[in-house]
């Protein structure tokens, strides 16, 4: 048996033949090669994000205690808002899954509709994320930073169903302000390239005041103890350690602190999410381009909806990676 022949075959069998391996059009092989290459840089960040993670464990924020927001709702609702965008773009997913078979089908009008429906749903997601970065940035408590970096946060003890725990409590509800007025140092009245930051609302003096004349106002350190909680001192340990040690009141967050605890936590907060975020805006903006094009008719006159299932590997490959973020950054 000639064994070019069968190697000649199984070559043949195996690509698909031509111009067309795998049987996939240049375009499709193209995104493939795309979402792979992405794919590696997703991984590249979340590693980064697991080993940081790992040399901070006994530091890193706890995750129901940060993210427990929901738009025009007051209240205590951890990971409710994460779980219903996570939702969406999960269910834009399947619209696409739909649009791409009705595409299969040639059937224009859902195609239409099917997409729509998708684009929606990116937009809620991508308008949901905004608004959790600008309630991030803003913050809700405040915290002060020692001199060592630390972040030290407030609360009270309440009663819950018999048992005494921990509530968080915002600065300003407690902190006596100062009746001395601040100046900010800006360029213009001071050294001309020089400009100091935007002063906090308080100082860490205020704060002392303010725990010296509420008793039921005790300190925590964002150490977390072997009950997976942060480690809440003594009054006499809260006063001595902001007294002391107290370096300036931190609101929100920004790329060089943040209210939450470990700088780092920021950081990747902006940047991953961040990433993602352009990811799932461009993906917008090229479902609309290509929903556009299917209400012309561009597709239908091509006689193939092949567009549309390239953009709908992209989505499909956005909406997998937020899996991945959710996990990792939410959940675990």
């Amino acid at each position: 048996m000639d064994t070019t022949a069968v190697s000649t075959d199984t070559e043949g069998k195996t690509w698909g033949g031509g111009n067309k391996p795998l049987g996939a059009s240049y375009g499709k092989l193209m995104m493939w090669f795309f979402i792979v290459s992405d794919a590696l840089t997703f991984s590249g960040f979340l590693v980064a994000y697991g080993f940081s993670r790992f040399k901070f464990i006994d530091s890193w924020p706890i995750a129901d205690e940060v993210f427990t927001h929901v738009p025009f709702f007051h209240g205590n609702y951890p990971m409710i808002y994460v779980a219903f965008m996570t939702f969406v773009l999960i269910m834009s997913s399947v619209t696409m899954v739909l649009a791409v078979d009705a595409g299969h089908h040639m059937k224009k009008n859902k195609v239409i509709w099917y997409m729509f429906l998708t684009i929606i749903g990116g937009a809620i997601f991508v308008g949901s994320q905004a608004w959790e970065w600008a309630t991030f940035i803003k913050g809700d408590y405040s915290a002060v930073q020692t001199n060592g970096g630390n972040i030290i946060q407030f609360g009270e003890y309440v009663d819950v169903d018999g048992e005494q725990k921990f509530k968080r409590v915002a600065v300003a509800d407690f902190t006596i302000a100062s009746a001395s007025e601040r100046i900010r140092h800006e360029s213009e009245n001071g050294i001309w390239y020089s400009d100091e930051k935007a002063l906090p609302e308080f100082t860490v003096d205020d704060v002392v005041k303010g725990l010296q004349a509420n008793s039921n106002i005790v300190a925590r350190t964002q150490i977390i103890n072997a009950e997976g909680e942060k480690t809440v001192m003594s009054r006499a340990e809260s006063i001595d350690m902001i007294k002391n040690n107290g370096k300036q009141v931190v609101s929100g967050a920004n790329l060089v602190i943040n209210e939450y605890g470990t700088n780092l936590f920021a950081d990747f907060f902006f940047f991953i999410t961040g990433f993602h975020g352009f990811h799932v805006f461009s993906g917008v903006v090229i479902n609309i381009i290509i929903f556009f094009n299917v209400i012309l008719g561009t597709y239908e006159r091509r006689g193939s909806y092949e567009m549309v299932e390239k953009v709908g590997l992209y989505w499909h490959f956005v909406d997998l990676v937020w899996v991945f973020v959710f996990t990792f950054f939410y959940l675990v």
